[in-house]
């Protein structure tokens, strides 16, 4: 069912838009006794869903009782980050999510209908694992708050891989990023209907319509002038209102360019962007536009680490983004990374096959990584200072830009809020 719904390519809904929809939905809802809010964390920080968690706490008060940011593998949120996303929201009310140790298992995906989905790429069940908080918290509503726009592993994000990924376990979360991973990112992404989704819809008919969640949703994106739009809000229970927000995050969020690019220049906010983990959706989202012999230039004055778990960073190092059969191969003949199979999804995400080079350039502070490190894992370092120089953010617009000596490139300041491709890229 759906509660509320607004949203257009034309919108750009306000504070007062997101309260006044927000609170129609609330009241729809009826009396409730006891809430959790399952918002993003930090790292997606422009869906808005902070301002959303807020308000939610400002209708229902003490009986918002918990919040438990959607960490999935990502580093628990600091307090700072907290404060700057979610405002006044009381830091009392927030929780960790331990993805290897704080989570249930509702249910088992058969390992014959993920072998149908994934059109026998993989051969393993899936379990479906939450934080136990959502199961044994007692709650009557949980609201599931994040954004729609399009992912790497799902095809769309958000709806229940907030859920079932951003709180869910080891198992789920290795299992569902390779299922993608192996199928196809190009095949999925910018797709409301994917293999891993029809996993995930499985698993919540199955196995979580007990839990009483209700799905807040924005689409918010980058307008022509380079500046952060949020274009549609959509709360229900149900797929439906996944599907709407999706059809509209592809809208607003797929950019089909008219030529293969030859260079892509991409600004990673140093208050988002400090792992390769989080700071390769300049890869994922753009790989589909880049030429062949083509170049990406990845401005990143904040990396610091691959993985922000710390197993995960290790296993990048050591491993690297190589490509697809490298990274395969690596799975057949080692253990360590067939029980991390999110970081072999990842490692196949962040290569560019051979087609074209990645260039990052990570700033010049002592926890930076170094240009051996950059080298070590598949990549190419480039001098930040000379790079932001000749590249300077602050004068580059969105979009295709000539330089003064001739050159083109195509800028993009907010990656992880659009996908981009080139026609004959896009299956």
């Amino acid at each position: 069912m759906i509660y509320y719904e607004k949203g257009s390519s034309e919108s750009s809904l306000s504070h007062d838009d997101l309260k006044k929809g927000l609170f129609e939905a609330f009241g729809k809802l009826g009396e409730r006794r006891k809430i959790l809010a399952v918002p993003p964390d930090y790292t997606r920080l422009p869906s808005r869903a902070g301002e959303l968690t807020e308000l939610a706490w400002e209708y229902y008060g003490e009986k918002l009782t918990d919040i438990l940011p959607a960490l999935g593998t990502h580093t628990p949120m600091t307090a700072r980050q907290i404060d700057h996303m979610f405002g006044k929201t009381p830091k009392s009310l927030f929780r960790d999510h331990d993805w290897r140790n704080d989570v249930v298992t509702l249910g088992e995906v058969p390992a014959e209908y993920i072998r149908e989905v994934s059109e026998g790429k993989v051969d393993f069940s899936w379990p479906a694992q939450v934080n136990r908080l959502l199961v044994k918290g007692g709650f009557d509503l949980i609201l599931s708050i994040g954004q729609v726009v399009p992912h790497e592993v799902v095809g769309m994000a958000n709806y229940n891989k907030n859920i079932l990924v951003g709180t869910g376990g080891n198992e789920g979360i290795n299992k569902s990023h390779y299922i993608g991973a192996v199928y196809g990112m190009e095949r999925m992404m910018g797709r409301a209907d994917t293999p891993v989704r029809s996993v995930f819809n499985y698993a919540t008919d199955h196995f979580a319509a007990h839990l009483p969640i209700i799905y807040v949703l924005t689409v918010v994106g980058v307008n022509s002038r380079g500046e952060q739009q949020t274009y549609g809000l959509y709360v229900g229970d149900d797929f439906d209102v996944f599907d709407r927000a999706a059809k509209l995050s592809l809208e607003v969020n797929f950019v089909m360019v008219e030529k293969p690019l030859k260079k892509v220049v991409v600004w990673l906010d140093p208050t988002e962007f400090k792992s390769t983990w989080l700071g390769n959706k300049s890869i994922y989202r753009t790989r589909m536009a880049i030429a062949d012999g083509g170049e990406l230039i990845v401005l990143a004055p904040a990396l610091k680490e691959f993985g922000e778990d710390k197993t995960i960073d290790r296993l990048i190092r050591k491993y690297g983004y190589f490509g697809t059969p490298h990274t395969l191969k690596a799975v057949e003949e080692n253990a360590e990374l067939r029980d991390n199979l999110s970081a072999a999804a990842h490692l196949i995400h962040g290569s560019s096959e051979g087609r074209f080079s990645i260039t990052y350039c990570p700033g010049k502070g002592a926890e930076n990584l170094t240009k051996k490190e950059i080298e070590s894992v598949g990549f190419q370092w480039a001098d930040i200072d000379a790079m932001m120089q000749r590249y300077n953010p602050a004068k580059l617009i969105e979009g295709f830009n000539t330089l003064p000596d001739g050159e083109e490139i195509y800028y993009i300041s907010s990656p992880a809020l659009g996908l981009w491709a080139y026609r004959d890229r896009f299956e």
